[in-house]
């Protein structure tokens, strides 16, 4: 019980700290939304009513102490270029973002899964070293340089995926909304041609955005199955006559598998909030490119809305991955029950 309370004081503190930070920052940019809004050629006395009305003439503890009481009251405000509540613009744009993060975790944990095997098993072969090198590569490589190299070979070159077109091509018609995932929606409705557009348009950023998550799963994965793959327990299975590669993989994998589970929730939890420049580059209707959007004219509701959300969905994530990992491995339980 102590330990469920402890948590949950530290996934509260993390929320506060993380929306004062942001709150602080945001307002700490040079300009003023009144300004933005009324254009520079409005007079003095308009752009003070309009700061009042707007509570930007109160102190900022304040302002952020009432803007925490109306975001968990469900009041986030107004977007100042739009003049739409902000719920409204973050919900038309929620759904192609998580449709877009949960195909790159798809790939990310897909391809970090089949190379960590494959690299592990033929360890110091050529094998391991193309996935340590592409490894090195997915790191390092920054996503909007990744994004325009793609597009430079993926499109112009070869013509394999379509160009920053969103989410459908010019002459497809999104199928009927029934959970906002154009590739879930059209096959429901047995639209399969638009189903095959939305899927050829969604490739390409969604592998440009599992790059680097896949590269950083597929380090950790291969770590813990190097651990694991002379333990004395494997030795045993093999000693009862099951192949080496059936050993490795049904033995070492699940035990090796653990450390990875924490890291794809902070990974599941990067991909779905952390797309703005993926999106912003594939004209990807999206979240992201809202706040790019926002930040560019200093719209303060929408960008803190969207920080306050995505720290409440780490918090959320990572909640979810612990009581997993509690239940995956015993070992977690049986040292709370001490402890307890």
């Amino acid at each position: 019980m102590y330990a469920v309370i402890r948590r949950v004081l530290g996934a509260a503190a993390t929320v506060l700290l993380t929306s004062l930070l942001c709150f602080v920052l945001l307002r700490a940019i040079p300009g003023d939304p009144a300004r933005v809004i009324l254009g520079p050629l409005a007079p003095p006395d308009a752009v003070d009513s309009l700061r009042q009305s707007m509570g930007l003439d109160k102190p900022l503890l304040e302002r952020f102490v009432l803007y925490l009481h109306d975001f968990f009251t469900g009041d986030w405000g107004y977007s100042y270029t739009s003049g739409l509540p902000v719920r409204t613009l973050l919900s038309e744009r929620v759904m192609p973002t998580v449709e877009l993060g949960l195909t790159a975790f798809v790939f990310a944990f897909g391809g970090a899964l089949i190379l960590a095997l494959i690299s592990t098993y033929r360890r110091r072969r050529a094998v391991d070293r193309g996935a340590m090198a592409w490894s090195f590569v997915g790191t390092g490589a920054p996503p909007f340089w990744t994004s325009l190299i793609a597009l430079i070979i993926f499109w112009q070159a070869l013509h394999l995926f379509p160009g920053p077109e969103g989410r459908l091509g010019p002459g497809s018609e999104p199928p009927p909304s029934i959970t906002g995932l154009y590739s879930v929606d059209s096959l429901l409705t047995l639209r399969f041609s638009t189903f095959a557009d939305a899927c050829w348009h969604l490739i390409l950023p969604a592998a440009v955005l599992a790059f680097p998550a896949s590269a950083a799963l597929f380090r950790l994965l291969r770590s813990s199955l190097l651990g694991v793959r002379d333990d004395p327990f494997l030795t045993v299975v093999r000693g009862k006559g099951i192949s080496p590669w059936s050993a490795f993989r049904k033995h070492a994998l699940p035990n090796a598998f653990l450390p990875t589970l924490t890291a794809s929730g902070l990974i599941l939890g990067e991909l779905l909030v952390g797309s703005v420049l993926v999106e912003s580059i594939f004209s990807w209707p999206g979240i992201g490119q809202l706040i790019v959007q926002s930040i560019q004219g200093q719209d303060f509701a929408v960008v803190q809305a969207f920080i306050q959300l995505g720290a409440v969905g780490y918090v959320v994530i990572n909640a979810c991955v612990d009581i997993l990992y509690r239940l995956v491995d015993p070992r977690v339980r049986l040292k709370s029950k001490v402890l307890a």
